[in-house]
């Protein structure tokens, strides 16, 4: 099966953001990687690009987005002890397959979907497309992991979004790394600070979370003059994580401005280990300021109408089992939600867990995204 790392696929998008002054930003071009942060309309569907692992009469249609990526090896044991085919039906980033499975509901197009996480587990739940499973295999997943209490999507994988920073431009200037977000705000940190559309990134509406449920929406400073503040003090607002990444920011293989970047608490990691053995160290690490990480969930779950719901409940068995768990790290570069499943020596080096995560549940996050996201758009890119 085609590997793709969302994490750190090395493309540079031609498409550039735009700084964010004080008087009149411009927003920049959606990206083609960027995880869109609100349901599209069917218009705007990719074409979705299914990939066939065997040949056995009993044939699971996996739907999911773009970024999901398994070891052949271990897809093939699955199909072998189960002489159940896979078919993966990558249907774009991840909003827009789950708009697809929505739209699809009278005549689902997959038997299992794997790919919300809880930005979207609310609407996700409402729309009623997934069958309940209480997988014998969730006993050994952690309840905080397990946000529906009805089993019908099930926890898979988590990782953090938070801020990397530079750490030979921080040194060659002179400065220590920010320890909170207030400190983005300090005239040292003026112009320094790349941060992706909330609108229409993943990493970036998930920044944008950590700021509302660590500032609030009410008192003398709010999420809204955090980010007044952080527009004043020159952020930049690039168009996804790959630009923001690989050409803006001045770590990793980017030759940018900015020597600080919302990215992953795994990309440290990966830098490492996509050296191929010339870093023993990271150029980057993790800034993970209180309250300033956020953590973002997958879950997978059984589509309604699938004629294969006993062989989708294997597949869930097996996306929960030890062997699959194992093989996410290095795959999709996020932790497992198996917390038995052994992890790389890279990841337990270098990949960081925050000590204190934004706060917000998926309830909340499901009646004020679209608000925060309109009152964002108007506060930074406007």
């Amino acid at each position: 099966m085609k590997r793709l790392i969302p994490l750190i696929a090395a493309v540079l998008l031609a498409a550039c953001g735009q700084a964010v002054p004080a008087a009149s930003p411009t927003t920049a071009a959606y990206p083609a990687d960027a995880v869109a942060t609100t349901v599209p309309s069917d218009a705007a569907y990719p074409a979705a690009s299914p990939e066939t692992t065997g040949t056995s009469d009993q044939k699971l249609v996996v739907m999911t987005h773009d970024s999901f990526s398994v070891s052949e090896e271990v897809l093939a044991a699955f199909e072998q002890q189960t002489g159940i085919t896979v078919e993966v039906l990558k249907a774009g980033d991840a909003g827009s397959a789950l708009n697809q499975a929505i739209l699809s509901k009278e005549a689902p197009l997959a038997d299992v979907f794997f790919g919300v996480d809880n930005t979207f587990l609310s609407r996700a739940l409402a729309a009623d497309i997934f069958l309940p499973y209480d997988s014998p295999a969730l006993a050994a997943i952690p309840a905080e992991l397990n946000l529906d209490t009805s089993n019908r999507l099930l926890p898979v994988d988590y990782g953090y979004v938070t801020i990397n920073y530079d750490k030979a431009t921080l040194e060659q200037a002179g400065l220590t790394p920010p320890t909170s977000l207030e400190d983005l705000t300090k005239p040292e940190w003026k112009g320094k600070l790349v941060v992706e559309d909330a609108s229409t990134s993943s990493p970036g509406l998930a920044f944008l979370l950590a700021t509302v449920a660590h500032f609030g929406e009410t008192g003398s400073y709010t999420w809204k003059d955090y980010w007044r503040d952080l527009r004043a003090n020159e952020v930049f607002v690039s168009s996804g994580w790959s630009e923001a990444y690989y050409t803006q920011f001045s770590g990793s293989s980017g030759k940018g401005a900015y020597p600080l970047v919302v990215s992953y608490a795994t990309s440290p990691a990966a830098e490492v280990y996509f050296s191929e053995g010339k870093l023993t160290e990271p150029p980057t690490g993790n800034l993970l300021p209180p309250g300033g990480s956020f953590r973002q969930i997958e879950f997978v779950g059984i589509l309604k109408g699938s004629q294969h719901a006993d062989l989708a409940q294997k597949f869930v068995d097996f996306m929960l089992s030890e062997q699959f768990q194992a093989d996410i790290p290095l795959q999709m570069f996020v932790y497992p939600a198996l917390p038995t499943a052994p992890q790389p020596e890279v990841f337990t080096t270098f990949a960081e867990v925050p000590a204190q995560e934004a706060g917000l549940s998926p309830e909340q996050i499901e009646a004020g995204r679209e608000q925060w996201i309109k009152e964002w758009t108007e506060l930074v890119l406007r």
